[in-house]
């Protein structure tokens, strides 16, 4: 059930999800979506690990749930897919999978399964759908597509403000990156959305008032110094030096069995979710024109 719902179809699919989950078999028990299959196994996972329980760390649930993901294909522009062939101005629906991701709809999912498996009772799609867009929309209130959190340090900025991450930016030592962010409305013809002057004026705006609003970038050659102070389940994002631009790429940090810090991602190279065989330092150099990393750490909301 990878797809685009409003709040009333989401609730209803929800709600008709767990119905059929709870027959046997037949037609009704065949129409439970994988997406929604995932939820509950992941969501049981996490509980009978014991990486629910209030007061832990968020941060090793949410990497649990991208290691349940791994081999999950890599699909682009699902977040965009209704805009195809419009121009209309409208709300922007709520688009949501567990069985497809890209960078930025991973670490949303990861983080909202997280979530989802703390609170009482069971898993349901609807409360999934609510975790993702808190962190989805600026000020966890979804409008149109400018509403959408498009650069990902303003997502992480967003959801600091709302004391769902704590940006790590400055703690760690992370240099000021205070150029203008314009790279949507320079490359207008990129975002079809922006096709529609409303929505062009809007995201303009948006980016302007983001003027001022420093990133703390930890720069690559100081990612080696800084890396045993970030913890398995941060939330990375990739600085790059294009101009315009803040982030090109969004992760998890990943430590391994043997405290090996590493990058749980859904790359477009790979096509699918994957723990890189590099440590955090050596992924960041080898990507062309990165400058550093920005990050955050997901909190129990």
């Amino acid at each position: 059930m990878s797809e685009s719902i409003d709040r009333r179809a989401m609730l209803r699919a929800a709600a008709a999800g767990a119905a059929a989950l709870m027959l046997p078999g037949g037609p009704a028990a065949a129409w439970a979506s994988t997406d929604e299959q995932r939820l509950i196994t992941w969501v049981a996972a996490i509980r009978r690990a014991g990486l629910a329980a209030g007061g832990a760390p968020l941060g090793p649930s949410v990497v649990r749930v991208g290691e349940l993901a791994r081999g999950t294909r890599y699909v682009a522009g699902t977040l965009d897919a209704y805009l195809r062939g419009h121009d209309a101005v409208r709300r922007e629906p709520l688009t949501l999978s567990l069985t497809r991701f890209d960078c930025v709809t991973l670490v949303e999912a990861c983080v909202a399964v997280s979530r989802v498996a703390r609170e009482p009772g069971a898993a349901s799609w609807s409360r999934f759908g609510s975790a993702v867009e808190r962190m989805r929309y600026r000020g966890g209130h979804r409008g149109g597509y400018p509403s959408r959190l498009h650069y990902f340090s303003e997502w992480i900025s967003d959801n600091a403000a709302r004391g769902l991450v704590r940006d790590l930016g400055a703690e760690l030592g992370g240099v000021e990156d205070i150029r203008p962010l314009r790279f949507m409305t320079e490359h207008r013809a990129s975002y079809p959305a922006l096709r529609a002057e409303q929505d062009f004026r809007q995201v303009a705006a948006q980016e302007q008032k983001l003027d001022g609003h420093a990133r703390r970038v930890i720069p690559t050659e100081r990612i080696p110094e800084v890396s045993d102070r970030i913890k398995t389940g941060d939330i990375l994002g990739f600085a790059t030096g294009i101009p315009g631009l803040d982030v090109t790429h969004s992760a998890l940090a990943y430590r391994d069995g043997e405290g090996v810090l590493r990058v749980l991602h859904a790359p477009l190279s790979g096509g699918v979710v994957e723990i890189t065989g590099k440590t955090l330092p050596e992924y960041v150099a080898a990507i062309r024109r990165a400058t550093g990393i920005l990050v955050a750490r997901p909190l129990p909301a």
